[in-house]
């Protein structure tokens, strides 16, 4: 089985580019200057940005599903971040590197299994996990802070 990994569409986004920081503020989002690699992950690109681009740290609803499980939280994206990333059957770098929380959903948006794993483990998680038939997607988190990183198909 192999799996895949889909960086967010950045057009709900590209609105924010290049907006001053009131308006940035007025729409809950802060722009922000990477100052360390790693340690700004962007969502639409699956990449650690590099030291001095631009980030829009922003709200984002990633599980929408009308059941307890929807919900919403920070995250990063590169501003001008045009095309999203997508890998089959390899973990994005900004992935591997990190600790995550693997959350297993089933096709009504109900939490079926998780893992937590350390770097270097998710690869055997995400197999694990995606051959469990009651889990349609998995959503990568990343542990330490929590934060929505990416979704992961079977495929």
């Amino acid at each position: 089985m192999s799996y895949r990994v889909a960086g967010l569409d950045p057009a709900p986004f590209r609105p924010l580019y290049g907006l001053g920081e009131a308006a940035l503020a007025e729409r809950g989002a802060i722009r922000m200057v990477a100052d360390s690699r790693p340690g700004f992950p962007d969502r639409i690109e699956l990449r650690d940005v590099a030291v001095g681009e631009t980030v829009l740290l922003v709200n984002f609803v990633h599980q929408p599903a009308a059941t307890p499980y929807r919900a919403s939280h920070a995250i990063f994206v590169r501003e001008g971040a045009e095309a999203a990333a997508e890998t089959l059957g390899v973990l994005p770098e900004a992935l591997a590197i990190r600790p995550l929380s693997l959350r297993g959903f089933d096709n009504r948006g109900m939490m079926a299994d998780a893992a937590l794993v350390a770097p270097g483990e998710a690869e055997a998680a995400v197999l694990r996990l995606l051959e469990r038939p009651e889990v349609a997607y998995l959503h990568a988190h990343y542990a330490t802070r929590g934060c929505y990183a990416a979704r992961i198909d079977r495929v």
